[in-house]
C-alpha cells in the first residue's frame, strides 16, 4: 500500500506490547498491560504515588483516590484483586474534574478505568473508587504515569485496601515483569549484497548498491532457511529504518518492522498499519536472533522470524506475494517523524520466500510521476510552441490554410486545446492518489489551482471573443495575453517547486539548474525573434524607392520567413531535449 502519503506520513510510537500510545487518554486497549505504546524501557523506581481516604472498606463504599508527584502528562488507574494482580480490573470509578480525566470501559466492565484527557501537565489528580457488591477481600490500586514520551512508569504499586473483617493479608510486591527490549548482540560488520538474486531476496536503492561499500545504499534482505527467515536491513539515517509488507501500494493493513535508534542503541519492533493511523506496536516474541549495529550514520537490524505465525493474523504469510516498502526518517523526543522522502515500494508484488530475486523500486508513486510528466508536455513544450507561433508566425504563411484556417491559428488552438486537456488529466491525478487536498505541499497544489483555473479561462474568452473588426477586439487580445502570459508564470514557478516535493523529488540540483536552461533557452529565442523583428522595421524604413521598396520587401520577407522557420526548428529540438531530459529523470525515480 503506498504509504505513498505515508508511509508517507509516518508518525510512529513504538512499544513492545501490542498496545498505542494516545495523547487524548483513549487507551482501552492498554487495559490489561497499562503500558503506553511509546516503545522505550519503562522507568524503575517510582516518583509518584497513590493515596487513598479510607484502608477499610464494604461493599458499596466511596473511596477517595489521589494520584500526586512531580508534573506529569498522562496516567492510568485501575484496582485490581491483589489475589490476581494480572487479571482484571474491577469495580467502578467517579470522576472529580472532568477536564483532566476520563473513565474508560476495561474488559467489559463501564468505568473501571481513569486516564488524562490531555496532555496538559498535572501535579495531582483526584477521583472516586466505587467498591462492587462482590468485591474480593483485598484490592490494590495500580497506576501507569507518563511524565512525558521517554520517560514513564508502569503498574506503580498503590495501597492494599480490604474488606472489614478479611481473612489475614501478607502483601507481596506485585510481579514487575515487564516485556522489555531484547538484549541484541550487536553488529560489527556492514551487511554485504553477496547472494543477492542467487541464495537471498534483496531490494537496493540505489539499484545494485552494495551497503558493504556505499553508506547511502538502503538495504533490505530475505534468506529463507527451512520455516524461517532471516531478515537484514540497513540504511543511512539518524532516526529509523523500516519496511513492511502489504497487499496494495497504499497505506494501511501492513505487516511492518521498525529499527529505531534511541541513543546509543536501536530499538527492534513489529508493528501493524492501519490506514494512515499511528501503528499498533506489537510485542517483539515473534522475532528472534536479533541484533544490530550502528555504523557512520548507517543504522543496521536483523532478525529471524517465522514463515507462518498461526498466534497473530497482523504477521502476514511470508510464502505469500507483497508488495514491499522501505522507509527512513528522523526521530525526535523519541518519536518517529515523518519521512523526508517517499518510501521506496516495489513495482510489482513479490514472493519473498520463493525464488530469490535482486529488485529496486521507486520513491515515487505511479501517479505522481505521471503527473509530472503530462505537466512537463503541456507547460514546457505544447504552450511554448503555441505562444512563440502566435506572437511570431502569424506573415510566414499568409496564402495557406489548414482545415479553412491560417496555418499558424490552426497550431496555436491544437497545442492549446492540448494544454488544458493535459493540464485537466494531469490535475485530478494527485486527488486520485491522495484523495485530499494535500497540505504538506506547500504552494504548490495552491498555485496549481490558479493554473488550473486560468487554463480554463482561456478557451471559454476565446468562444466569446468579438470578431477582429469589432472595436472591442482590443480588450479580448489583452485580456487573452494578460491571462496566459500569468498562468505560463505561475506554471513555471510551480514546476519549479513540484520538482523538489517528497513524492517527485528529482536529482538536487540536477533539476533546479535544467529547468533554469530550459527558461533562459525560451528567453533567448524569444528575444531573437523580437530582435530579428525590429531589424527588419529598421530596415524597411530606409527604402526610399517605391519599386525598390516592393523588391527588397518581398526578398527580405523570403530571407524573413526562411530564419523563422529555421529558428522554429531549432527551438522545438532543443525544447523536445529539455522535455526528454525531464520525462527520463521522472521514469528512473
Amino acid at each position: 500500500m503506498q504509504s505513498l502519503v505515508c508511509w508517507l506520513l509516518l508518525l510512529f510510537s513504538c512499544t513492545l506490547p501490542p498496545v498505542k500510545g494516545y495523547a487524548n487518554g483513549k487507551v482501552a486497549s492498554a487495559c490489561s498491560s497499562m503500558l503506553p505504546g511509546h516503545g522505550h524501557s519503562p522507568q524503575v523506581d517510582p516518583i509518584h504515588g497513590i493515596n487513598v481516604d479510607k484502608s477499610i472498606f464494604k461493599p458499596g463504599d466511596r473511596i477517595k483516590v489521589t494520584l500526586s508527584g512531580t508534573r506529569f502528562d498522562g496516567f492510568l488507574v485501575q484496582a485490581r484483586n491483589v489475589d490476581n494482580i494480572e487479571g482484571p480490573a474491577i469495580g467502578s470509578f467517579s470522576l472529580i474534574d472532568e477536564k483532566i480525566s476520563q473513565l474508560l470501559t476495561c474488559n467489559g466492565v463501564q468505568n473501571s478505568a481513569v486516564s488524562h484527557t490531555s496532555k496538559d501537565r498535572k501535579l495531582l489528580v483526584e477521583f472516586y473508587w466505587n467498591a462492587p457488591t462482590a468485591s474480593p477481600n483485598h484490592v490494590q490500586f495500580l497506576a501507569t504515569v507518563v511524565e512525558k514520551y521517554k520517560i514513564y512508569w508502569v503498574k506503580i504499586p498503590g495501597p492494599v485496601i480490604s474488606l472489614s473483617s478479611p481473612p489475614p493479608f501478607v502483601y507481596t510486591p506485585p510481579n514487575r515483569k515487564m516485556a522489555a527490549a531484547h538484549q541484541t548482540a550487536s553488529l560489527m560488520k556492514r551487511f554485504s549484497s553477496e547472494g543477492c538474486g542467487s541464495s537471498k531476496f534483496c531490494i537496493r536503492n540505489p539499484t545494485s548498491c552494495d551497503p558493504e561499500q556505499n553508506p547511502e545504499c538502503h538495504f533490505l534482505s530475505f534468506k529463507k532457511e527451512d520455516r524461517s527467515v532471516l531478515v537484514e536491513m540497513s540504511g543511512h539515517g539518524h532516526g529509523y529504518i523500516a519496511f513492511a509488507l502489504s497487499h496494495d501500494q497504499w497505506m494501511g493493513n501492513d505487516d511492518s518492522y521498525l529499527c529505531v535508534k534511541e541513543d546509543e542503541r536501536v530499538l527492534i519492533n513489529p508493528a501493524y498499519l492501519t490506514g494512515r493511523n499511528y501503528p499498533e506496536i506489537a510485542s517483539p516474541d515473534d522475532l528472534r536472533n536479533v541484533s544490530w549495529g550502528l555504523n557512520d550514520g548507517t543504522i543496521q537490524c536483523s532478525f529471524r522470524r517465522d514463515i507462518q505465525i498461526a498466534t497473530s493474523k497482523e504477521r502476514f504469510d511470508l510464502s505469500g506475494n507483497y508488495y514491499i516498502f522501505l522507509a527512513n526518517g528522523d526521530v525526535k523526543n523519541g518519536q518517529i517523524l515523518r519521512h523526508h522522502l517517499q518510501p521506496l515500494i516495489t513495482n510489482k508484488m513479490y514472493n519473498i520466500t520463493g525464488l530469490p530475486e535482486d529488485v529496486g523500486g521507486s520513491r515515487s508513486p505511479f501517479l505522481i510521476k505521471l503527473h509530472g510528466a503530462i505537466m512537463f508536455i503541456a507547460w514546457m513544450t505544447a504552450v511554448s510552441i503555441g505562444v512563440i507561433v502566435a506572437r511570431f508566425f502569424k506573415p510566414v504563411w499568409p496564402s495557406s490554410t489548414l482545415c479553412g484556417e491560417k496555418v499558424w491559428f490552426q497550431i496555436h488552438r491544437c497545442l492549446m486545446i492540448t494544454t488544458v486537456v493535459l493540464t485537466s488529466v494531469a490535475f485530478v491525478l494527485p486527488f486520485i492518489y491522495r484523495g485530499y487536498f494535500s497540505k504538506r505541499a506547500g504552494y504548490h497544489p495552491h498555485l496549481g489551482v490558479i493554473v488550473m483555473s486560468l487554463t480554463v479561462l482561456q478557451p471559454v474568452m476565446a468562444i466569446f471573443r468579438p470578431p477582429p473588426q469589432s472595436t472591442r477586439r482590443w480588450i479580448f487580445n489583452w485580456t487573452h495575453w494578460a491571462t496566459g502570459s500569468t498562468a505560463r508564470i505561475i506554471a513555471v514557478i510551480a514546476i519549479f517547486l513540484g520538482m523538489n516535493l517528497p513524492a517527485l523529488d528529482l536529482p538536487d540540483p540536477w533539476d533546479t539548474y535544467t529547468m533554469v536552461g530550459f527558461v533562459l533557452w525560451h528567453v533567448f529565442v524569444d528575444l531573437l525573434l523580437e530582435a530579428h523583428g525590429f531589424y527588419l522595421l529598421r530596415k524597411e524604413a530606409h527604402l526610399m524607392d517605391e519599386d525598390r521598396v516592393q523588391i527588397l520587401k518581398s526578398s527580405s520577407e523570403k530571407e524573413s520567413h526562411t530564419f523563422k522557420k529555421i529558428v522554429l526548428t531549432v527551438y522545438i529540438c532543443g525544447n523536445l531535449a529539455f522535455l526528454t531530459t525531464f520525462l527520463a529523470a521522472i521514469s528512473q525515480l
